[in-house]
């Protein structure tokens, strides 16, 4: 009986100093807690480094909010178009932001609008259709926050990304989409000068992206800047099909860019067309074997190129350039834009029947 008592005693006493440790830490906790975050107009700011995970964007939103600009292209006063761009460096002068080509083409003044309603007039410092983007610059005073930067190499499909930006009209500037990366490496056919004659290399996402969302960031669930927001398929039949450019692609070229340097594009010397253009080939006289379905055939090479003098002559049908499969043109341009002048390369191509290989050194416009 007496071991009893002293049993019930010992729990009692245990009892009394758990209540006693647990209001000690509550304590504590409310003693030492610190405010991590500041919500401002329903966006979280962001003082800590944060590991967010996909069940909520919130803090993510953040480390982009103020980082990402509304863009009006103004040409001879009238406003023509608008669209979206982050700042993704700053120095002690100059905020520097990133955009689509075909957001700023043609414009005669690009005002710019932050997240805190500032508007200012940018400078374009350098474009490039084929790649789509564009670097504007901006005071320092009109600054807010600089982007974090982060890899799409690293991303995987079914990964939570979101995008900020500008949807429709300037009533919509800060708007934020959610979605999923639905695909890498996707092979878009473009139209830069002529229908479907470029092909980009792009992230699919179902982020809803609408006019206007042109240009802004592409993120990952940590707010990492991981592309940069193009096109999207506009189809009756489609649906929730956008595309971004990787931002590692975008970066190789960013320094040109705030230079105002063009981006030197490698020539083989030929004129071309489609082995499915069938009517223009046999307006140019030429007749390929009905076997043939795609590739680039050559119409003309130029003198002292470096078609003419692998080789290559009228008639030519290439169908790879360094193993890489070339269906048209568009894919032909594709691969070339991605060498250097000077480089050498290696064709396949179709002669009248005959599977043929040549070695190319590519050279530039003008030379």
């Amino acid at each position: 009986m007496r071991e009893k008592i002293i049993v019930l005693c010992l729990v009692i006493i245990s009892f009394i100093l758990g209540i006693g440790t647990y209001y000690y830490l509550d304590d504590k906790k409310v003693d030492n807690k610190k405010e991590d975050s500041i919500k401002t107009n329903g966006v979280i700011k962001c003082e800590n480094e944060y590991t967010v995970s996909e069940d909520g964007i919130s803090l993510s939103i953040g480390k982009i909010f103020d980082a990402t600009v509304t863009i009006q292209n103004y040409q001879n006063d009238r406003l023509v178009a608008s669209g979206s761009g982050f700042i993704y460096k700053e120095d002690k002068e100059y905020g520097y932001i990133l955009t689509n080509n075909h957001v700023v083409d043609g414009a005669t003044k690009i005002l710019i609008t932050t997240s805190t309603d500032d508007q200012t007039e940018a400078k374009l410092l350098g474009s490039d259709k084929y790649l789509d983007l564009a670097v504007l610059r901006i005071d320092k005073k009109y600054v807010n926050q600089v982007a974090i930067l982060g890899t799409s190499e690293k991303a995987n499909l079914g990964d939570t990304v979101f995008t900020v930006g500008t949807p429709v009209g300037y009533e919509y500037r800060g708007t934020v989409t959610k979605g999923t990366l639905s695909g890498k490496n996707r092979m878009v056919e473009v139209s830069i000068v002529t229908p479907d004659d470029f092909v980009e290399c792009v992230l699919q996402v179902d982020a809803a992206i609408n006019p206007g969302n042109s240009g802004g960031p592409l993120l990952n669930v940590n707010g990492e800047v991981i592309g940069i927001n193009s096109l999207k398929l506009v189809n009756d039949d489609v649906e929730g099909m956008g595309f971004a450019i990787p931002i590692e692609y975008a970066m190789k070229y960013v320094d040109n860019l705030e230079k105002g340097k063009e981006i030197d594009r490698p020539l083989i010397g030929i004129t071309m067309l489609n082995a499915s253009d069938t009517y223009r080939l046999y307006q140019n006289g030429i007749l390929l074997d009905n076997s043939i379905k795609s590739g680039v055939v050559i119409v003309t090479v130029s003198n002292n190129s470096g078609a003419s003098n692998a080789g290559l002559r009228r008639g030519d049908v290439i169908i790879e350039i360094d193993g890489n499969e070339v269906s048209n043109a568009a894919y032909l341009k594709y691969e070339l834009y991605k060498k250097q002048v000077n480089d050498e390369i290696e064709v396949t191509y179709n002669r009248d029947g005959k599977i043929k290989k040549t070695k190319v050194v590519l050279t530039k416009l003008g030379e």
